[in-house]
């Protein structure tokens, strides 16, 4: 559980609270045997993705069987592809695709050595702004742009220079991009706290000084721990000894962590849950935390004045610290560990601590790597026997050519999904003891573009919602609907300049196809057409099979 992830939360039927990170149980309060303190417990159980075999959910659905069948059928089809081509050609596979992507392999694989080690730069400079050296606002986030820009246009420039394929220039460019939006998040995190620490302790300032009124800051802490020993009397008094029930603590399955904390702090958790959870179907989005921090002891000081400015204090410094088991706080992170494992860790958006598990299962990951290898053998079976074949020429029927490249897109998209968000996201979220595994939603059951937005890439949808979304809205002051209209143009751009890089042409057809989106969400959220779910899946699965052919055939023979 992370002090800067979003704090969306919903109540489940177990009576826990789901959060973006997993789900929270606050169990009641009780005596131990061993202790007379009252406690509480806090257990904490993690997401998993949808298609993992270890997520009990996913085995327990209904469908569950169908995953199984399209396994068997793409085994089978991948077969006979193998038998027909042997009694056709002499050979399964020809092997042209794979000496065209292997292409300058050493070269391509020194040059994103060198742009993931590079990205440690930002650890010197994200300790000059901590020690007031440069100042992030705004000076550091100048020097932070230019410097991601200029990254870019190298990454752009190089693969220009090697001429390298459309594989090697696509891989490159986006593993660029990715470098990018990871190194943005840690800096602007880390600027964003340095800034936070300033203000706390100008905060602290003002609070030392107001207790001069009360007889200074030892004879204030005395009165409020004084005030805060009332209250836990009045608190206690009444309640009967005893030991947890089954109803009261909830079931800890594996991979779960549990921690016992003070009844003031559980309570107060389960008040901001419940808060949020409440405030969840009208916000898109909260920066709040979902843990509170260990308040300042002067927030229990009779005087309110000096109460509120504890408030506000605690606030300050709940934001430098994370509420996971191993407490990191702000500017400690600032290590070259930290960011070596914030790098290994498949998420984009930065935080002080992410949820954890407590070992590296190797089964889970030999099965990952397997799963990645054998996917990707079916992948590269259906680029070269159904794809490659049938890329159209300028004089082709454009409608045959749409036809032909439907059904073959349609498996590589899902193939190079599970590759990508199945066994590579959760291979190194087990190496990495990253705990939180919810890299996509049921995206295959959209009504709209902006849910299936919202659901097929969970890393890039958040960086978008943190970095891009809510900070436009922040820092400009934009409305949801300027906002997200910015959100979907960065977007187009991007979409766009990784189609230049790889096709070498400016054809902005990939753009437009983005910014259409925007007058199709609004029109699929009236309510004649958001009644018809069925319809609008329906309406979603027609577009995403023909938009990738659509896009093969107008970037290649035009």
């Amino acid at each position: 559980m992370s002090h800067s992830g979003p704090a969306m939360t919903t109540r489940t039927d177990s009576g826990g609270f789901s959060t973006s990170e997993g789900t929270i149980y606050v169990s009641k309060p009780f005596r131990s045997k061993s202790s007379k303190k009252l406690r509480a417990m806090i257990t904490f159980a993690p997401r998993q993705s949808t298609f993992d075999i270890n997520n009990e959910a996913s085995g327990a659905n209904e469908f569950r069987g169908f995953f199984t069948l399209f396994w068997i059928s793409m085994f089978i089809f991948t077969l006979s592809t193998y038998i027909r081509s042997i009694e056709t050609s002499g050979h399964a596979l020809n092997l042209k695709f794979a000496t065209m992507f292997s292409r300058d392999a050493i070269t391509l694989a020194i040059s994103d050595a060198v742009l993931v080690s590079t990205t440690a730069l930002c650890v010197p400079f994200a300790k000059a702004v901590s020690k007031g050296w440069i100042r992030y606002y705004w000076t550091g986030l100048i020097i932070q742009h230019l410097l991601q820009t200029t990254a870019l246009v190298c990454a752009i420039s190089w693969t220009f220079n090697r001429q390298w394929p459309w594989v090697q220039s696509g891989f490159f460019t986006l593993h660029t991009l990715v470098m990018i939006m990871k190194v943005h998040s840690y800096m602007t995190i880390n600027g964003h706290l340095q800034r936070v620490s300033e203000m706390s302790q100008e905060l602290l300032d003002k609070l030392r000084k107001a207790t001069d009124s009360v007889g200074g800051w030892e004879q204030a802490v005395r009165d409020a721990e004084t005030h805060r020993a009332e209250v836990d009397a009045l608190t206690t008094r009444g309640t009967e000894d005893s030991t947890p029930t089954p109803s009261e603590t909830p079931m800890v399955r594996e991979g779960s962590t549990t921690s016992y904390v003070d009844v003031p702090t559980a309570a107060a958790l389960r008040q901001r849950l419940v808060a949020v959870s409440q405030a969840s179907d009208k916000a898109q989005s909260k920066d709040a935390p979902v843990s509170p921090a260990t308040p300042h002891v002067l927030v229990d000081h009779p005087n309110e004045s000096i109460s509120a400015m504890a408030r506000d204090y605690s606030e300050l410094e709940g934001e430098l610290s994370s509420s996971g088991p191993y407490k990191v706080t702000y500017p400690n992170n600032l290590t070259m560990k930290n960011f070596a494992v914030y790098q290994l860790i498949p998420t984009l958006v930065y935080e002080l601590e992410y949820p954890r598990t407590d070992r590296i299962r190797p089964i889970y990951v030999f099965e990952k790597t397997v799963a990645t290898f054998g996917t990707f053998v079916l992948l590269y079976t259906m680029t070269e026997s159904f794809i490659l074949p049938h890329t159209p020429s300028a004089g082709d029927s454009f409608f045959r050519a749409l036809l032909d490249l439907s059904l073959p897109f349609m498996m590589a998209y899902l193939l190079l999904f599970y590759i990508i968000f199945e066994c590579i996201c959760n291979g190194f979220a087990e190496l990495s003891y990253f705990a939180d595994r919810q890299f996509y939603e049921d995206w295959w059951n959209s009504t709209s573009w902006d849910e299936f937005s919202r659901k097929w890439n969970k890393p890039v949808h958040t960086f978008l919602l943190h970095h891009v979304y809510a900070s436009t809205m922040a820092s400009y002051q934009l409305s949801r609907t300027s906002a997200m209209f910015v959100t979907f143009l960065l977007s187009a751009c991007v979409h766009e300049l990784v189609m230049v890089v790889v096709t070498k042409k400016f054809r902005f057809y990939i753009f437009l196809m983005q910014l259409i989106q925007i007058p199709l969400i609004v029109v699929s959220r009236l309510p004649a057409i958001k009644r018809n779910k069925l319809m609008g899946n329906v309406v979603f699965w027609l577009g995403l099979y023909a938009g990738f052919p659509l896009l093969c055939v107008a970037y290649v023979a035009y």
